[in-house]
């Protein structure tokens, strides 16, 4: 104890001192919309305007239909034109025509709106006409096409403007900006998030998580996935590796799969705080193991044209077994929404580092509104806003605080900094430690260096998975040094030590790609037998009866 409390001390002394982090949005600017046909949509909202503290007259109780996808008619009349009603009765905006002439808020006392579990999230595409034609042929191929499906919530994001063309997205003023929303001058949007999930008990979980995480902080790993398919998704990839060097800045231990397989079947992925990742069309991974589950208040974001297609189901597409495997945020698509103009992780993650709001941090990384992006999450949760070198040394989180504290330390060289926490991981007999100091030296290109990392922080750890993800991490040293046989050999070497954990199958997964199976023999007789069904006009077709 006596050398982690010199360590602490002496990073205290050199830590830089904390600028003001962004302004908490107050309660009195939240408004939230439920359905008032469903009993749980309305004890959620409930439960979400007590924990909050948000005036009993910013409920707002709409008769809406039953399911997730609405056409354009429901959507106006049931929900978009009783709010600009609501908002307007209730004197909440002051609305005028800008420079285009458009009816727009000028002044907005809500900035952020919450839809809860029973409220439609999804506005499918109407009919409409053919785009315009230049001497009666028809006009080039437009990047985006013009049609008007949306996601609800990023279409109530437009609430205040009336008369825009809703066909395809419109320019998000609040995109890139680094200021909160209350002092960005953005009147003309709201926020828009929603509490939903596969249960109406995993929306409220959503609130719970975000405020007991929100009273010390966030406190994990980061597992980023990487999709290495090729020059038409390098942004994707470019986003997920700025997050890597953020989090190397920031002392956030970060495991990356730089492969172009995504983290392998219940890869053991501990103590996940933040997760990053794509390109799947549904979740695979650790979301297959049913004991996995993100550390309490994890933001964990798969990207996928159709992430959010149903946000109930717990096993299909990914916002739905997210949630339902513990995060308390996460981000999605309702349709397609084209790479370029889906939320930019980079910004998103950045700006959830500064200590800003779930809320403000999703539309700072959105290009666009009325198009496909939701936001699901408590909106006021800032899950990094709170960070004292004060309580550094208590905690069960208190190895993470000691690297974050010498990722801040003044005047120190990186060299040094790695020193005391080796020191300290010696003397605590930290795996933590060690893991991350050996994913340190794996992202300064030191493989040799993070594979002796990696061995004591096998010793070191207890549980079977922690030490299972140290070998996982020693094979992909090898394996990026072109040394995939003695991958494959380690490999072989410890799987039986872990047979009888979920994780096993991680194990299986990375020597399938890495040593595939051979091929089942040929049998002559099925050869046969769908020739003969292959002539016979009567056989079933694909299976069919």
């Amino acid at each position: 104890m006596k050398l982690w409390i010199t360590i602490l001390v002496a990073l205290h002394a050199v830590v830089s001192p904390a600028a003001a982090g962004p302004r908490a949005i107050p309660p009195e600017a939240v408004a939230v919309v439920f359905n008032s046909n469903d009993a749980e949509s309305k004890a959620l909202a409930e439960h979400y305007r007590e924990a909050r503290g948000i005036p009993a007259g910013h409920l707002i109780g709409l008769p809406l239909p039953n399911g997730g996808t609405i056409n354009r008619t429901v959507y106006d009349s049931r929900l978009r034109d009783p709010l600009i009603a609501r908002f307007s009765e209730q004197g909440w905006w002051k609305r005028s025509r800008d420079a285009d002439g458009l009816m727009v808020p000028a002044r907005n006392k809500i900035r952020i709106l919450v839809c809860v579990r029973g409220v439609p999230w999804r506005i499918q595409r109407s009919p409409v006409p053919p785009p315009e034609t230049e001497d009666g042929r028809p006009t080039k191929f437009r990047p985006v096409p013009l049609q008007d499906e949306s996601a609800v919530d990023s279409e109530l994001a437009m609430l205040g403007v009336d008369a825009y063309d809703t066909r395809g997205p419109l320019r998000n003023p609040y995109f890139q900006k680094d200021a909160g929303i209350l002092e960005a001058s953005m009147d003309a949007i709201l926020l828009v998030a929603r509490l939903d999930g596969p249960t109406a008990g995993d929306a409220r979980r959503l609130v719970d998580d975000a405020i007991a995480t929100e009273r010390h902080g966030l406190w994990g790993m980061t597992y980023l996935d990487i999709a290495k398919k090729g020059k038409a998704y390098k942004l994707g990839d470019d986003w997920i590796e700025a997050i890597a060097t953020r989090n190397a800045d920031a002392g956030i231990p970060t495991v990356v799969d730089r492969n172009r397989d995504t983290f392998v079947t219940n890869y053991p992925m501990a103590k996940a705080a933040l997760y990053f990742g794509w390109y799947a069309p549904h979740r695979n991974g650790p979301l297959l193991d049913q004991t996995f589950r993100f550390k309490r208040g994890a933001i964990a974001v798969h990207l996928h044209s159709f992430s959010a297609a149903d946000l109930h189901a717990a096993n299909r597409h990914w916002v739905g077994p997210i949630i339902a495997h513990g995060a308390a945020a996460t981000l999605g698509n309702t349709w397609e929404p084209y790479l370029h103009i889906t939320h930019h992780f980079d910004i998103f993650h950045d700006r959830l580092l500064k200590g800003y709001s779930l809320a403000e941090a999703a539309y700072m990384a959105a290009p666009a509104l009325s198009w496909q992006g939701l936001v699901i999450g408590d909106p006021l949760y800032r899950p990094f806003a709170q960070f004292s070198p004060d309580d550094a040394g208590s905690g069960p989180d208190r190895e993470f605080k000691l690297l974050r504290m010498a990722a801040l330390s003044r005047g120190d060289e990186a060299a040094s900094r790695r020193t005391k926490i080796r020191s300290e991981a010696a003397r605590a007999k930290s795996g933590l430690l060690y893991e991350a100091l050996g994913l340190a030296f794996l992202g300064d290109d030191r493989p040799d260096v993070a594979a002796a990392s990696f061995e004591s922080a096998r010793r070191h750890y207890d549980a079977p998975a922690d030490k299972l993800r140290q070998d996982l991490h020693l094979a992909e040293v090898a394996r990026h040094a072109g040394r995939k046989d003695d991958a494959i050999a380690h490999l072989r070497r410890v799987e039986s030590q872990y047979r009888e954990i979920p994780g096993a199958k991680a194990i299986t997964g990375v020597l399938n790609i890495l040593d595939p199976p051979a091929p089942p023999p040929v049998d002559p007789a099925k050869i046969d037998a769908e020739a003969q069904d292959a002539e016979d006009p009567t056989a079933p077709v694909n299976g069919g009866p």
